[in-house]
């Protein structure tokens, strides 16, 4: 939601928005291995309903022969530096040309944040941490930080105000004619696997105006376990919101799909993914009245991504980033150790 509003921001200063996207190979030579493959992240972007276009393989330093070649007045930046692998100033050229715009970074937010909260995926996070040595590791971390709090310690430093909300809303009623459709469920780390659900959703009628039920974080907690959900509720709003297939968001939804709900919102259709459905805390299904109603449906994405094989690919490039370093320091170890016997026999 961070790149969402970077993006919305982006979008209001002209007519027409084309987002570049660096390839796989461009990301993993100037910051590192990518959690998404480019065709991921391309798709992604295209979702975000602020985006007119996208330039897939843009390269890492923006150059004035790249806006010409899109027909572009102006590129937009958040107020973040970014660096090559050399440390040049990526937007140099268009700053120093004037075809630069800068907009403000969301407060509370950073990659960097949210795989400090993946890293803390532990299955003691919300239960007995006495038992669990791995969770216990992390905990002298905990509150160290320099502004009194840690990355590390999976609390979101997001705070929500009803001016996003508003920014982020398509503000659009539904129309007669419409077929309102209902979703709902966590929708955490907001990824591909959504978009493509959400699309197959949107592809269902002629006109259909969205509806996604959040749930609250001790709710998706209860059924999805470890410390779940990522992102708090707020956070999840925004991601949400961003989706150019969704209309509308209830915040803190029932779990259960209620005739309430249903009629409150004249519901047509509520549709859900191949995921697992958990049953409700009585034990009862909590599709049972749209089933009754006949007008529930399963809905195949076709895509196997989830939020647990993401937090799985985060740990892997870690695991991967230590492994690496740890080599790189045995051999300027063994480099050093070398050079000091070479003196110590010149001696």
């Amino acid at each position: 939601y961070g790149h969402s509003n970077q993006l919305r921001q982006a979008r209001a200063m002209g007519d027409y928005l084309i987002v570049g996207v660096h390839t796989d190979e461009e990301i993993a030579k100037h910051k590192g291995p990518p959690v998404f493959t480019q065709e991921e992240r391309y798709k992604m972007v295209q979702a975000i309903k602020w985006v007119d276009e996208i330039a897939p393989g843009a390269p890492y330093v923006t150059t004035l022969e790249t806006l010409d070649r899109y027909n572009c007045d102006f590129c937009v930046h958040g107020d973040d530096i970014t660096l090559t692998i050399d440390g040049k100033d990526t937007y140099e050229e268009v700053k120093a040309a004037g075809r630069y715009r800068e907009c403000k970074r969301t407060q509370g937010v950073s990659t960097t944040d949210l795989v400090g909260r993946m890293l803390l995926m532990t299955k003691a996070h919300h239960s007995n941490i006495d038992e669990d040595l791995d969770y216990r590791k992390h905990t002298d971390n905990f509150g160290k930080g320099p502004k009194g709090h840690s990355p590390w310690t999976g609390v979101s430093q997001f705070l929500q105000t009803s001016q996003k909300i508003i920014q982020f809303a398509s503000g659009k009623e539904p129309q007669p004619g419409d077929t309102i459709i209902y979703v709902a469920g966590a929708f955490d780390l907001f990824h591909i696997g959504h978009v493509d659900f959400l699309e197959k959703v949107h592809q269902l009628a002629e006109r259909p105006y969205i509806i996604a039920g959040l749930h609250f974080d001790q709710e998706v907690n209860r059924y999805k376990g470890k410390n779940y959900p990522i992102m708090n509720i707020h956070e999840r709003t925004l991601s949400v919101l961003a989706c150019r297939y969704v209309s509308e968001v209830v915040i803190g939804a029932p779990y259960a799909v209620t005739a309430d709900l249903l009629d409150h919102f004249r519901v047509t259709l509520v549709c859900h993914g191949m995921t697992e459905v958990v049953p409700d805390k009585d034990g009862s299904d909590p599709y049972e009245e749209p089933k009754r109603r006949g007008i529930f449906q399963l809905v195949d994405s076709g895509s196997n991504l989830t939020t647990d094989l993401i937090v799985q690919r985060i740990i892997k490039n870690r695991l991967e980033f230590e492994a690496r370093n740890q080599k790189k320091e045995a051999k300027e170890l063994a480099v050093l150790e070398a050079m000091k016997r070479l003196e110590e026999e010149k001696h």
